[in-house]
């Protein structure tokens, strides 16, 4: 088989090569084109040399191409994968810092919270500019698989206002599946569940180990006797309890789409664990981020040397985009979960609403399981989240500041936290901050500029409660050397 993948933002370089190591190990795909595009050309020249190595040392047909022309990447493709962080790792310290002076710390801030909604607006108005572009110039038909957070709010302006097919990815939930599977003391295969809800508040509503049902109880006592997860996981597991089911999200994440975990500084350290980022550190997925960035462009020659292993050692990942490309090229059914939007799947859950929920691909595309009822509680934090989603979804789309503005006042941990004078001008600083990636609120910069000038609201200078320090790539590789 014959066809073009475009991955855009290609330049998050160790994401890329995992995506088309995945579709390289479909014996059908291997004479497939894969077009890199992305605005740093330093990153893309980089992974482009990373795949040429996969192709070459694998005797494979599949050709690379690599341009900082994204129209031209897309340009007859049949399937386009965005994994953007538009405004990068600048624009995202503001999403971390800003919020800090009126109290709100965040561990990820890329869903939802201040910093999510501020991420969705900057990746907005570049998500439709993929979809203008996809229904051009893209083969007809194409499908778009969107990597990039805020996962349900860019899939939700792609299917609303793109015009294009397009399905959100996500790994939580086979994450949170083998988490389940080691406390149970089975393997990951003998684990079936059904998980649905929204990204990153999906629900382990049914879980089986080899037909046998497992209950709430028998669940919480495994998370408690296990010797790590017991302590990094204490949010969830507290879920667990009062939810009866089990969330996807990371300790950080979900303490963070909730409105009780991070209210005051000294709750925080209650729920959190220190010993990986994920598990709630102040800014965590900032400073991993960071860390990693500096790290690969010292370490690009090791990177390289990897690529040079040959695939059969490879291990295929549990990344959803070539089992969904294989299913609908070759008809080998794959069921995975999948960010679509609702229409009726989830009962209790509103219509226009992105869920993410099981279903199949084959050759007629995906094919969702309707009918799912979440429990009461977690049916209540999705639709708090998803209101807030769809004012953050149309104020990016129609540069309505004050939308905004109720979109974050409306967020679960913003408003357990800040007054409305505070959400107002927090937002306003937000904005001015993040100016050269909005160009939709153009008109409204000078009046927040303007009202910040006159403000004489109070913020505070806290770092947050659980912040740490970037380590240097030399202090990054010293602790590496320590782990050998």
């Amino acid at each position: 088989m014959s066809f073009k993948v475009a991955i855009i933002g290609a330049g998050s370089v160790g994401f890329t090569k995992t995506l088309i190591s995945d579709l390289l190990k479909v014996p059908e795909f291997v004479g497939c084109e894969f077009a890199l595009t992305d605005l740093n050309a330093h990153n893309l020249d980089m992974i482009r040399q990373i795949i040429e190595e996969i192709v070459a040392v694998n005797r494979l047909p599949a050709k690379v191409t690599a341009t900082t022309d994204r129209r031209a990447a897309i340009t007859g493709a049949r399937y386009i994968m965005s994994c953007v962080r538009v405004g990068g790792l600048e624009a995202f310290a503001t999403d971390i810092s800003i919020p800090l002076k009126y109290n709100v710390d965040q561990c990820v801030g890329d869903t939802i919270c201040a910093g999510g909604i501020l991420y969705g607006q900057r990746n907005i108005p570049v998500i439709l500019d993929f979809c203008k572009d996809i229904r051009e110039v893209a083969e007809r038909g194409a499908l778009f698989l969107n990597y990039a957070n805020p996962m349900a709010m860019n899939t939700w302006a792609a299917l609303e206002y793109g015009g294009v097919d397009t399905v959100g990815l996500c790994h939580g939930v086979q994450h949170g599946a083998h988490q389940i599977a080691q406390v149970l003391g089975v393997k990951d295969s003998e684990l079936d569940y059904v998980c649905s809800g929204i990204n990153h508040q999906t629900w382990y509503i049914d879980l089986r180990v080899n037909g046998r049902k497992i209950d709430k109880d028998e669940l919480i006592e495994g998370f408690e006797r296990h010797p790590v997860y017991s302590k990094q996981e204490k949010v969830r597991i507290d879920v667990l309890k009062r939810f009866g089911v089990y969330s996807t999200e990371s300790n950080g994440h979900l303490s963070e789409y909730l409105p009780w975990y991070r209210k005051r500084p000294g709750e925080i350290e209650r729920w959190i664990d220190m010993s990986d980022w994920i598990h709630g550190e102040t800014g965590g997925y900032l400073r991993y981020s960071t860390e990693r960035r500096n790290w690969f462009e010292t370490d690009f020659p090791q990177f390289k040397a990897d690529a040079s292993k040959p695939l059969a050692e490879v291990k295929r990942t549990s990344e959803h985009a070539s089992y969904i490309i294989e299913a609908r090229e070759t008809g080998r059914v794959y069921r995975g979960h999948f960010n679509v939007r609702n229409n009726g799947i989830i009962r209790n859950l509103p219509a226009d609403a992105i869920i993410e929920s099981p279903g199949y691909v084959d050759r007629f595309g995906i094919n969702m399981i309707e009918g799912m009822e979440l429990p009461l509680g977690c049916a209540a934090t999705c639709s708090v989240s998803i209101s807030v989603q769809r004012m953050s979804v149309k104020a990016a789309v129609t540069g309505d500041l004050d939308l905004l503005k109720l979109a974050v006042l409306h967020d679960p941990l913003v408003g357990a936290i800040c007054t409305p004078d505070e959400v107002w001008q927090m937002v306003d600083e937000m904005v001015v901050a993040q100016a050269q990636w909005l160009p939709q609120y153009a008109d409204a910069i000078p009046g927040a500029k303007a009202r910040l000038a006159k403000s004489t609201l109070k913020t505070s200078d806290w770092s947050g409660a659980a912040r740490k320090v970037v380590r240097s790539v030399e202090e990054l590789r010293e602790m590496k050397g320590a782990h050998h």
